[in-house]
């Protein structure tokens, strides 16, 4: 039972490791550049991985069943985490200008790319279409509790922050293609066949190409850095996020599939989007780079170790 758990692991982890190890191997030998990162990772966020969760959804045929208490559970025990990290860090850390960025990276869960590659990999098409419905409101949670948590406690979160905000919100690609899937599903409407054909080459490139570039973006050399502060953000992240998220899952009695989701979505490392939002608010943007590569790391193990208990309990599909 060990060495067959072992191996499910390795078969899950193991694809996203080595492109994302890919990745960093092809932006240091000077494969690609930071030019090819940076239009390839807008890509993938404004038109592939939009086509992926659409599709996901419209494909489904009605077999998934959205769950509006385990969507509810999951943005509560998401903010309920992140009032914990809030106190742990606030208790803990007294260099208070970094305050936000660790409390972002604790809690922050790359759920779009890392998470659904897991899904992906152990559910199929059926899992994503489940997962992309949680991926819209922790995105826009995420996004809110960000703002909460980087805004200088001098300053006034007005009514010019939340416009700025709320229009983020409405004018995130990931957002409008899981609306519009769900929204097509609903009504029934059916699609041409030429365009569910083009989407899906776009959706079938969308994992591999963020993952490469999630890769290439990594900076192990920043691990050094910032030590403490990365790994305090770390061990919320990849210990206490899945540990206590899944675990309450599993006690309120959800199913075997929405507890593996929600391990899935919780496990994972910290977000890119941390980066750019912390940059873009004035936080310190080189820890927030820091945690990414230090979750993106440590979440090899974690998960892998995750998956493997998980496994062997029989919460996956063989």
């Amino acid at each position: 039972m060990f060495w067959q758990s072992l191996y499910f692991s390795f078969s899950v982890t193991g694809p996203i490791c080595i492109l994302l190890f890919l990745g960093y191997f092809l932006k240091r030998i000077k494969f690609f550049n930071d030019a090819f990162v940076d239009i390839a990772s807008k890509l993938v966020f404004k038109v592939t991985l939009p086509a992926l969760l659409f599709l996901s959804i419209v494909n489904s045929d009605k077999t998934v069943e959205i769950n509006a208490t385990y969507i509810a559970f999951g943005l509560m025990a998401n903010i309920a985490f992140f009032l914990f990290i809030t106190f742990a860090c606030k208790l803990c850390i007294k260099d208070k200008q970094n305050h936000g960025v660790i409390i972002q990276g604790g809690f922050r869960s790359n759920t779009a790319i890392i998470g659904l590659a897991y899904v992906a990999n152990v559910y199929g098409d059926s899992g994503v279409a489940l997962a992309a419905v949680y991926v819209a409101f922790t995105t826009v949670l995420y996004n809110i509790l960000a703002v909460i948590c980087l805004t200088p406690t001098q300053s006034k979160f007005g009514l010019a922050g939340l416009k700025d905000l709320l229009r983020s919100i409405a004018k995130n690609p990931l957002i409008i293609g899981i609306m519009l899937g769900v929204l097509c599903l609903t009504l029934n409407i059916k699609l041409p066949t030429v365009l569910v054909s083009t989407g899906q080459y776009f959706a079938n490139m969308t994992l591999p190409l963020a993952l490469l570039c999630t890769g290439a973006t990594l900076n192990l050399s920043a691990l050094r850095s910032d030590g403490s502060h990365a790994w305090f953000a770390s061990f919320f992240k990849l210990l206490l996020a899945p540990i206590l998220i899944t675990g309450s899952a599993y006690l309120w009695g959800f199913s075997q599939l929405e507890v593996g989701l929600l391990f899935f979505m919780t496990a994972g490392p910290s977000a890119s989007a941390s980066y750019v939002m912390a940059r873009s608010m004035g936080g310190n943007a080189d820890l927030a780079a820091n945690i990414i590569a230090t979750t993106t790391a440590g979440s090899i193990i974690t998960c892998s170790l995750g998956i493997s208990i998980l496994h062997s309990v029989h919460f996956f599909p063989s």
